[in-house]
This record gives structure tokens, C-alpha cells and sequence, in this order.
């Protein structure tokens, strides 16, 4: 049971990774193109987020006791970095908004109170998208590829998907998406390898955690929205010195085996 397990991991990863990113991108789409009808304001919730959780749950559908067993991580996962992880998400925005600041001469800070919306509101608002899309991403993909790579180099492989992903940040100038493909990769790196063992719930809500602080840190302290290259590109810079240290201490691992559960 167990060898025929390990074959079909082997022979059907490419598959089962490219449905994954072929129902991504296209759900992401067909949700952004419908939020105007909703209502729902973007700054709120991007409703593209949930596209990587509906391939999660067509994935579930094909292949039901893999996806199972890549959501469930590690049966006895106890290896977990999480105060590590959360304290990388702050210390690169620091960077990257000190650097800006220097940069341009002035601050960019956003009273939280000066939103259209409730601070509380969206910080929710941002950590449920954040674990729409790390679901798929770190839960779903990451594990996947860690079947037959690297934690460094699955890492890096989601990071590039998870970049281009943002299909919208492509359209900038060359040097805002290289900026902005800096910082998906680098911080799929930290997030990769500090989760490497960790169990499923585990891994969902540091994940997600760290993708809302993140997210947060841009809106208060960065004005990247603009089109700017500058900040986008200084962000990139700081999420990649921050994720040197993860890359040194995972570019040992080797592949692991999860187990399909029925």
C-alpha cells in the first residue's frame, strides 16, 4: 500500500501542481471580475484572495486522500519557528519603510483612523483573504513540491507562482513587478521554511498570520498603491535580506514523504 502510495506521488505531482495553478488563476479572475457586483469594497477584501482555496477544494474533489494528507502536514510535526516567523513580517516592513523613508525624505504613515472603513474591520477582513490564499499556496502547493524538492527550492518554486499570480502587478513597469517578484519569492522562503514541519492548522494560521501582517504593514507604512517602483522594489529588497537567514538554515532539508490519507 505504502509503494504504491509513493508512486502515485511520484508520477502525478506535475498534474496534480498544474491543476492546482491552472484553477487558481482562473478562479482568481472570474472573482475579481465579479466583486464590482458585489459590493464588497476591494480595500476591504479582494475576493481573488479565495481563488487559491477553490483549486485547494477542486483538488479535493480529484484526488481526495492526497489533498488530505498535504493539508494535514506532518502526523507528529512539532518543529515549528512561529514567534521566529511573526517577527520576521514586522522587521522587513521596518526595513523596507525606514529605507523608503530615506529614500524620499519623509515618512509614509497612514492613520489607521483616516480608512473608509473600520481598522478592525479590515484587519479581520485581511487575515480571512490571507488564509484564503495561503491555503492553497503553503498548504496545498508547498507541500506538494517539498514531495520531491527542497524546502528552499519548492519555496522559491511557489514564491515565482505566487508572484505572477498577481497577474495585475505585472502590469507596472518592469522594475515594479521584479520588485514585487523579489518579495513573493523571499518571503515564500521564510514562510517555507519555517513552517517545513509544521501540522495543518498549524501551518494555515502562522501562514496566514504573517500574510495579514504583511499586508497591514504595506497599507499603514508604505504607499506602493501609487505605481511606484521605488517602494516596491526597497520592499523586495528588505523581504530578501530577511529571508537570507531562513535560506542558510533550510537549504539542507531533503524531500519528505506525506502521507495520503483515505
Amino acid at each position: 500500500m505504502q509503494m504504491r502510495q509513493q508512486t502515485r506521488q511520484q508520477t502525478q505531482w506535475k498534474a496534480q501542481a498544474g491543476v492546482f495553478l491552472a484553477i487558481a488563476f482562473v478562479a482568481a479572475g472570474v472573482l475579481g471580475a465579479v466583486q464590482p457586483a458585489t459590493g464588497i469594497p476591494p480595500e476591504v477584501i479582494q475576493l481573488t484572495q479565495f481563488g487559491p482555496a477553490l483549486a485547494v477544494a477542486v483538488a479535493a474533489m480529484l484526488w481526495p486522500a492526497l489533498t488530505r494528507g498535504l493539508l494535514d502536514g506532518y502526523p507528529t510535526g512539532t518543529a515549528v519557528r512561529g514567534r521566529a516567523l511573526i517577527a520576521t513580517a514586522p522587521l522587513a516592513i521596518l526595513l523596507a519603510a525606514g529605507s523608503y523613508a530615506l529614500f524620499t525624505g519623509a515618512a509614509h504613515v497612514t492613520d489607521p483612523r483616516s480608512l473608509h472603513h473600520s481598522f478592525f474591520l479590515v484587519v479581520c477582513a485581511q487575515l480571512v483573504g490571507a488564509c484564503g490564499e495561503e491555503i492553497g499556496w503553503r498548504c496545498f502547493l508547498q507541500p506538494l513540491l517539498r514531495t520531491r524538492f527542497g524546502p528552499v527550492t519548492a519555496s522559491v518554486a511557489v514564491g515565482v507562482a505566487w508572484g505572477l499570480w498577481h497577474v495585475q502587478v505585472l502590469a507596472g513597469s518592469p522594475a515594479y513587478a521584479a520588485g514585487f517578484l523579489l518579495a513573493t519569492t523571499a518571503m515564500s522562503v521564510v514562510l517555507g521554511v519555517a513552517l517545513d514541519e509544521a501540522r495543518g492548522h498549524q501551518r494555515l494560521l502562522l501562514a496566514g498570520a504573517f500574510h495579514c501582517l504583511i499586508n497591514l504593514g504595506m497599507l499603514l507604512a508604505m504607499d506602493e498603491e501609487t505605481g511606484r517602483a521605488a517602494p516596491m522594489v526597497l520592499f523586495g529588497l528588505a523581504c530578501a535580506a530577511t529571508a537570507l537567514p531562513w535560506t542558510l538554515s533550510g537549504r539542507r532539508g531533503a524531500p519528505v514523504k506525506i502521507a495520503e490519507r483515505a
